[in-house]
């Protein structure tokens, strides 16, 4: 029995994390068994390495020891939480996954999106069924993501114009790979937001396996 992995991507303060959590309520309300967890993170391992890349100066590391940072942690996070939950039926939600650094390192950090391809390739080798892009002004999104006035502010410290790029290089991936991304409009109402992502999600846990149903804005 194979289970549902849906990832959430968007820029920082888009309401992604909100949703997703929303999301997780919804599907167990109905009585399936869910797993919400998030990237960098999601197991012991990974989460040691979240505090290594989201905290501290904003030029601790470089583009590319941060591809490497998330490509370990995220090795870690598939063997021991992803992987096991899928074989078990159960819905994976991610807050965050891979486009999440190819848009980061691979296209707003640096030109490294070939060598991001590469080590997902050789180390992860697995895609979401399904990826709910939350899109959201960058400015908007960054003022949200400031006013948290939390720790894990090392890549809103780089300012709008990096948001700026991010957003774009989302839009860009959810137009390469139109299969499995679906974008909502975060620039709503949070209960609005939730029931279109329910929907989406609902319509593809009813679709044959290995199939989602196509996207309406395409039809």
């Amino acid at each position: 029995m194979s289970g549902l992995f849906v990832s959430f991507e968007g820029i920082d303060g888009s309401g992604k994390s909100t949703q997703a959590r929303l999301l997780r309520d919804a599907l167990a309300a109905q009585g399936r068994d869910v797993v919400l967890t998030r990237e960098p993170g999601g197991s012991p391992g990974a989460e040691e390495i979240r505090r290594l890349v989201l905290e501290g100066d904003p030029d601790r590391w470089s583009a590319e020891t941060e591809c490497l940072l998330f490509t370990a942690a995220r090795r870690d996070h598939l063997e021991r939480t992803i992987l096991p939950a899928l074989t078990a039926g159960k819905v994976v939600i991610c807050d965050r996954f891979a486009d999440s650094t190819r848009v980061y390192q691979g296209v707003s950090r640096g030109d490294l999106r070939d060598a991001v391809d590469r080590l997902h390739a050789l180390m992860i080798g697995r895609e979401p069924d399904l990826t709910v892009l939350i899109d959201m002004d960058p400015a908007t999104g960054l003022s949200r993501a400031l006013g948290r006035q939390g720790t894990e502010e090392r890549f809103e410290s780089f300012g709008a114009g990096l948001q700026e790029r991010m957003r774009a290089a989302f839009l860009g991936l959810a137009d390469e790979f139109p299969a499995r991304f679906r974008v909502i409009d975060g620039a709503r109402d949070v209960e609005v937001v939730a029931a279109d992502v329910l929907e989406t999600v609902t319509a593809a846990l009813a679709a044959p396996p290995g199939a989602l149903p196509p996207d309406p804005r395409s039809i």
